[in-house]
């Protein structure tokens, strides 16, 4: 049974005391709203407020300008579903119920399970109107992991990652109910671009919001995952023509055209750069409805990213320093793969330019909202709530260590512990693996190795790999192969 009821009334009768009390206190205080924008492969150096210059981003840079920007955020893993696993159940990877990307028959990925305790249950039932739009991929439309049964009212976009990598599907999905874009049918045309239908649908939902009700939005964005295409709008054409360019040549839509595929490209580099700057545009779409509603100054809005850079497609992370100096992309435990741009802007509350080093991960957001909302979090989470890094106020509590897993190339584990980081490559059955070991606060771009120098630490890291991690009968990290 999902969820018992003891859990359930327990979690109302702390929002009801939450909200009493606050009250009391202040009888105008209000819980905020809550915007998690999440970006699709975007890397650390993929926006402004982190040093990029070729690519503009303003509404982005400017969460980080009138808010807090984190400088040592990390992604749940380096690709999607585990990742956004990590997110919504409070778990690291080792932990976490959905440990890798694994794609369902007719369409989607392994759902997460019933039992799990996502952020949107919690804040649904303290009270919030919960809605996603963007990509799922965390179980099919009506698996366990449909996420109009794990917590959230709306949702609107692609059930499947895998569908997710065009960008004019022949179809979406509007919460249960199938949503066919004629103008893509087949794949053979391509004239509804899912982002702009996506956004819509967001920004209809702010649009909504009267204020009287508190709510989560949660917008799992897929710009700028591959493939490489945006509408030639003004926002291509700005960057056309700006950078050397070497065609891409991929799988066209047309009659042979795949759901997996991805579409040639003339111009690379523009698109891509034209993709972030049409996720910035989404980003300063909601902020511009978020005022026009009167809501901003009650709404937590914060931007980050599931993971790494990718190169598939004709991407060119190099090109861009999309990792930010950092080693790795996704699918690497290396910094690229895993820190990510991390903002958070709320008026009034969040004192505007101020940077944080405070080391967290994507299992400290579902503490953090439900603490925001007057809610318990589960007792079998791996997160904390990082509310006074965010405000401010208070003294922060810190993580022992982070961890994390990947289960492709087979296998690899890594910890952070202070400024201590360790990586285990080839570790599926060799739980005695050597660890390679960097000291990131000499060494960011962990270029050196310090094993043979520290061996006493590399050896306690390892040990913490080993602790941190839990068996999945549903995802075997031991029998994990080179993919």
């Amino acid at each position: 049974m999902k969820k018992n009821q003891f859990f359930t009334l327990i979690t109302v009768l702390t929002a009801i005391f939450f909200q009493s009390n606050l009250s009391a206190q202040n009888p105008k205080a209000q819980r905020p709203n809550i915007i998690f924008i999440l970006a699709d492969d975007l890397g650390y150096g993929d926006v402004g407020f982190n040093g990029q210059k070729l690519i503009k981003t303003p509404n982005i840079d400017r969460l980080a300008r009138e808010g807090v920007k984190f400088n040592q955020f990390y992604a749940g893993t380096s690709v999607c579903a585990p990742s956004r696993s990590s997110l919504l159940s409070g778990q690291h990877t080792g932990h976490t119920y959905i440990r890798g990307n694994k794609s369902v028959e007719p369409e989607g990925q392994e759902p997460i399970a019933d039992s799990v305790v996502t952020v949107a249950e919690i804040l649904k039932k303290a009270g919030y109107a919960t809605a996603a739009f963007g990509k799922w991929g965390l179980g099919p439309v009506g698996s366990a992991g449909d996420p109009n049964k794990q917590g959230f009212d709306q949702f609107y976009g692609y059930n499947c990652q895998s569908l997710a990598h065009r960008y004019y599907p022949d179809h979406l999905w509007d919460n249960g109910k199938k949503v066919v874009l004629e103008a893509n049918r087949n794949l053979i045309y391509n004239k509804q671009y899912a982002p702009d239908l996506i956004q819509k649908q967001a920004l209809d939902f702010v649009d909504s919001r009267d204020g009287k009700q508190p709510f989560f939005l949660f917008l799992p964005y897929i710009l700028p995952h591959a493939e490489l295409i945006v509408p030639e709008d003004s926002i291509f054409q700005y960057y056309k023509g700006k950078f050397n360019e070497k065609p891409y040549k991929g799988q066209d839509y047309g009659p042979d055209a795949t759901d997996g595929g991805y579409a040639s490209q003339q111009y690379p580099h523009a698109a891509f750069a034209a993709m972030v700057s049409r996720l910035d545009l989404y980003v300063g779409q909601i902020l511009a409805k978020l005022k026009e509603k009167g809501l901003d100054k009650n709404t937590l809005v914060i931007f980050t990213s599931d993971n790494g850079p990718h190169v598939e497609g004709g991407a060119d992370p190099k090109f861009f320093n999309s990792s930010g100096g950092f080693q790795g992309v996704k699918r690497d435990l290396y910094e690229g793969g895993i820190r990510e741009p991390f903002a958070a802007r709320w008026p009034g509350v969040i004192k505007p330019g101020t940077n944080n080093d405070y080391v967290g991960a994507f299992w400290d957001i579902l503490p953090t909202f439900a603490e925001l909302a007057g809610a318990k979090s589960p007792s079998n989470i791996d997160g904390i709530s990082f509310n006074s890094a965010l405000t401010g106020k208070g003294t922060q509590q810190k993580h022992d260590y982070l961890y994390w897993e990947f289960h492709e190339q087979g296998g690899k584990q890594a910890v952070r512990q202070g400024n201590w980081k360790a990586i285990r490559l080839k570790a599926a059955g060799n739980p005695e693996g050597a660890v390679e070991l960097y000291d990131l606060s000499k060494d960011p771009a962990e270029t050196t190795n310090l094993t043979s120098k520290y061996p006493e630490k590399a050896k306690e890291l390892g040990k913490i790999m080993n602790n941190a991690h839990v068996s999945s009968a549903l995802f075997p990290f031991e029998n994990t192969g080179t993919n």
